[in-house]
């Protein structure tokens, strides 16, 4: 007999294409992916992934066993919502998902919500991938998108501006007159290849240019402070920093949109009401921050946002 345990160990191989990476997910030791796996196939008297040297690919019971036990986790996540969603308390404990961009600014904000909703608990869950909330991996999320997912609900805050940035020293060396193909440049790598700004460097910028990669746009604003080139940046971020240089207005072709959003079963869940709401009036405070709204070029801002 097959429990829940072994199905989703089974759907973990699957997504993950390892054993290693499997028990990262379920959060286990990998000995014991390994140990439930060789006890299913012996179980069952079948293979259920081929082990190559390079991964695990499922056999054919293998990806049988994968859809039975996608089709459980889906069921799972409903009844777990529909549960959810019956609680119309303001307490408990709230998965919230943003970006390290972004949850320093919801954080400053922490001591008056502690103050308004004391029994609810806050766990950030900071990446910048999208978590799945339709399988309950978080219960909010706060990201930039341009096309958020469907499944999803909740509230545009605000647009987010984005801009040119480079150092004073890098500028002392390179005027910010210079073509654009000319200067040494930072970019997202593959990974944030859902930014307009990863689009617009690889339709702009000589691929020879590109000096700095990086998977986060934090990592992004290091090298730019440290002079390596320029970069495009979120005007919250590079406004912030009073050692960089705005090259001009923000770029319209380079703007994304800051969302609120959650699973539409869990809406009206107390707990996750009360955060999207405290939040939604938290970030829209800072509109103009996000916006770049009556801010100098040439770097700092009028609006205190440095």
């Amino acid at each position: 007999m097959l429990d829940w345990d072994d199905l989703r160990t089974v759907l973990a191989i699957t997504r993950a294409g390892t054993a290693a990476r499997a028990a990262e997910t379920l959060g286990v030791h990998p000995s014991t992916v390994f140990r439930r796996l060789n006890a299913m196939e012996r179980t069952l008297g079948v293979q259920l992934f081929r082990r190559l040297p390079d991964g695990y690919v499922p056999t054919t019971a293998g990806e049988e066993a994968g859809t039975v036990a996608e089709r459980m986790e889906a069921e799972i996540a409903v009844l777990g919502r529909r549960l959810s969603g019956q609680d119309l308390r303001p307490s408990g404990t709230v998965r919230v998902t943003t970006t390290d961009t972004l949850v320093g600014l919801l954080q400053s904000d922490l001591p008056a919500f502690r103050r308004e909703y004391p029994e609810i608990e806050l766990r950030f869950l900071v990446t910048n991938r999208f978590f799945d909330l339709t399988r309950h991996d978080a219960d909010v999320a706060v990201r930039p998108s341009i096309a958020p997912p469907e499944t999803l609900v909740g509230r545009r805050v605000a647009t987010v501006a984005t801009a040119l940035y480079a150092s004073q020293r890098y500028l002392d060396e390179k005027p910010a007159e210079m073509d654009l193909a000319e200067h040494d440049w930072i970019a997202p790598d593959e990974s944030l290849g859902q930014l307009p700004s990863t689009r617009w460097l690889a339709a702009t910028v000589p691929a020879e240019r590109i000096h700095i990669r990086a998977n986060t746009l934090m990592a992004a604003l290091e090298g730019t402070k440290a002079g390596v080139g320029v970069c495009p940046l979120p005007v919250f971020l590079g406004d912030a920093e009073r050692g960089l240089r705005r090259l001009g207005a923000p770029l319209p072709e380079l703007a994304s949109e800051l969302w609120l959003l959650t699973h539409p079963d869990l809406r009206f869940v107390g707990r996750v009401k009360a955060v999207m709401d405290f939040a939604a009036e938290a970030l829209r405070r800072r509109r103009a921050l996000f916006e770049g709204v009556g801010t100098d070029p040439a770097g700092g801002s009028e609006n205190g946002a440095r």
